[in-house]
């Protein structure tokens, strides 16, 4: 066991602050890394904050952060697939039984008694894991991701969750090359998934209530965009997309996008709305359309999409920081007030 440098939150109402916490020393299946950027995920706003009491309940102190890259440092004696000195990368999860149905199929995301990288049971050192807000981690090789080396790192990190959740569902639904692709939503999510149906070579329209995001929506990849609040720019495209991901948190009408599906079409949640969605029968049935959700991917599709981002250099537009802003950085995310994700450089760490 050794101590390691590290941002946490001692209570709801705390600003995360600096701290020391106990990571594992590797065993002869884990890898060591030093994390040179972690990006900042709403869901560790939420966390840091107790938002999701009645889903997953904080453990305090908390140590939030599942968009990790960084360079190995140490390998177990039984590691093979990577080296001192390798990029490496740590997502959403450190652990899976490994024997479950979902994890036989590589859907380690489903499997029942996976461990997230922070804020669950730590079965090496008892307490909860502890994520990407420190200088270092400790994880299995099962779960450590090999990075692109032409991806720039700051914008790679946001791969490890945002990136996933967006290229997931558009690989699952067979978004390819002459597939008409709507995005809902261009912010953290969306613009990844803009980014990713463009580079699959799909027609691609990005729906968003905000007229000021049209030029930026081209930029990322967009072919078309609709503002959802014209009705009539809404109706044009009736009936016509095969699937639309909707990448929106807040309510909305789902039912305005399920009508622009065509027959067969799926539109995928990846936003989480606070309140439940009220759903139209007839808008599914008369068009055998569907309605899905989302969360990350498996390892192995998350190799295949860091591998996809390195041969087609998509990384996640960020605004760097240093950790010590982590504060600020919450509560401008509350506002939507950055483009399109905060990636903390870690080597301000250091500094504390």
């Amino acid at each position: 066991m050794y101590k390691a440098k590290a941002y946490s939150a001692a209570s709801a109402k705390s600003p995360l602050a600096s701290t020391t916490i106990a990571r594992r020393d590797p065993t002869e299946h884990d890898v060591q890394i030093e994390i040179l950027f972690c990006g900042v995920c709403h869901s560790d706003l939420h966390q840091a904050r107790n938002e999701w009491s009645g889903f997953m309940p904080t453990v305090y102190p908390c140590v939030p952060g599942h968009e990790i890259v960084g360079r190995v440092t140490k390998v177990g004696s039984a590691v093979t697939k990577f080296k001192l000195g390798d990029l490496g990368a740590v997502g959403c999860m450190v652990d899976s039984d490994g024997t479950c149905p979902a994890c036989q199929e590589g859907l380690e995301q489903f499997c029942p008694n996976g461990t997230f990288t922070y804020n669950l049971p730590d079965k090496h050192l008892g307490g909860v894991t502890y994520g990407g807000y420190s200088d270092s981690i400790v994880v299995s090789d099962r779960f450590v991701l090999h990075v692109p080396s032409n991806l720039n790192l700051a914008g790679a990190a946001p791969l490890l969750c945002a990136g996933i959740t967006t290229y997931s569902p558009m690989r699952h639904w067979g978004v390819t090359k002459g597939k008409k692709v709507g995005v809902v939503g261009l912010g953290g999510l969306g613009h990844m998934g803009v980014k990713f149906a463009h580079a699959l070579g799909a027609h691609t329209v990005v729906f968003t209530t905000s007229p000021s995001k049209k030029d930026d929506a081209l930029r990322l990849g967009a072919d078309e965009v609709v503002l959802s609040r014209n009705a009539d720019e809404m109706q044009k495209h009736a009936s016509s997309f095969d699937f639309i991901l909707d990448a929106v948190a807040a309510d909305h009408d789902i039912n305005a996008y399920i009508q622009l599906l065509h027959r067969d079409g799926n539109i995928t949640l990846v936003g989480a709305p606070e309140k439940p969605l009220p759903v139209s029968a007839f808008s599914l049935i008369m068009g055998r359309r569907s309605l899905s959700g989302s969360p990350i991917g498996g390892i192995a599709e998350t190799q295949e999409m860091l591998d996809f981002c390195g041969q087609h250099n998509i990384t996640a537009d960020v605004e760097v920081i240093p950790i010590q802003k982590i504060n600020e950085a919450y509560e401008r995310l509350l506002k939507s007030d950055v483009k399109y994700r905060f990636s903390i450089d870690m080597a301000s760490l250091k500094s504390e």
